[in-house]
């Protein structure tokens, strides 16, 4: 991970300040800013934040704030520092970020996204307004970054905030044209098999990225709108209850896929495991979009087969 830096030779800022005991208010303060700008303490030596414009701005404010408090500061261009490595030092940062979004995962987690777009808007909008504080502050763009992005866009594309929600005329799908990420993995393969074989015989299947649906297709498994994950459902399971598809087979194979595909052993198979990991293969392998589809489905349909 490349360093932000304003000169070359001198990545880091770090603040350093004393202020007098009395000022504890002064004191909750500044670290309160600390905080909020994401810097990170260098043992008893002060705080630490990658070199940049902004970060050295911030800085410099909060050194003038500590000196009008009667107190010492100084702002520091560190190239390196003797006991820490940088990637040491990245980690710190890294850690640090982790910990936030983690909050908000178990915030998100806690409700469906269905429950937070129906009983709780305003709640919504504090949780983006706390993402984007943290992104701001995600200075080596923690892979948890991504994770929370996804988990906001399940909630735009919950029932309550898209017009593929609660019942549907099924005959409005026919003969239509399907469209979802990618390089399909099990629950977009799985889902293509049921509109294929339950709710749209003659579906035709293609990829796009979120901003270029065509605009007569149906999306699935995208991250915003048509049919997707929905609270705690995948997106097979979203598609099997929508058009009340009544299949005994078909239900095992919602639970296979749901465990598969979401990781949270709530119905204990294991059987989609073994699916997913060859189709990853085939991915790795290069195999083409729709090529890694067909294949995919034919694999569903041998479990669908198999299962009693």
């Amino acid at each position: 991970m490349t360093v932000p830096r304003t000169e070359i030779g001198s990545p880091w800022l770090l603040l350093t300040f004393t202020l007098p005991t009395k000022r504890a208010s002064q004191r909750v303060e500044i670290w309160r800013k600390l905080q909020r700008y994401g810097a990170v303490p260098l043992g008893n030596s002060g705080y630490l934040l990658p070199n940049s414009p902004t970060n050295q701005e911030r800085f410099e404010w909060l050194a003038a704030a500590v000196r009008k408090y009667a107190g010492e500061a100084s702002v520091v261009k560190v190239q390196s520092i003797d006991n820490l490595s940088t990637p040491q030092l990245i980690g710190r940062f890294a850690e640090a970020r982790a910990r936030k979004y983690q909050e908000l995962i178990g915030e998100l987690q806690k409700r469906s996204s269905a429950a937070l777009h129906k009983h709780s808007p305003k709640q919504v909008s504090r949780l983006r307004t706390r993402f984007r504080e943290i992104v701001e502050i995600d200075f080596f763009q923690s892979p948890l970054q991504e994770r929370v992005k996804e988990m906001f866009a399940r909630v735009d594309a919950s029932p309550a905030s898209n017009g593929e929600a609660g019942k549907v005329n099924p005959r409005k799908y026919l003969n239509r044209l399907w469209v979802t990420r990618k390089r399909p993995g099990i629950d977009r393969s799985a889902s293509a098999w049921l509109i294929r074989n339950f709710i749209d015989k003659k579906a035709r299947f293609t990829f796009a990225s979120e901003t270029q649906i065509p605009h007569e297709a149906v999306p699935f498994d995208m991250f915003h709108g048509g049919f997707g994950h929905r609270g705690e459902d995948c997106t097979f399971e979203t598609l099997e209850k929508t058009f009340r598809i009544r299949d005994k087979r078909v239900g095992v194979i919602g639970q296979i896929i749901h465990d598969a595909d979401l990781l949270d052993e709530k119905f204990g198979r294991k059987e989609g495991f073994g699916i997913d990991a060859v189709l990853n293969g085939w991915a790795k392998q290069g195999v083409p979009d729709k090529e890694l589809l067909e294949r995919g489905m034919e694999l569903v349909e041998g479990l669908y087969h198999s299962v009693g």
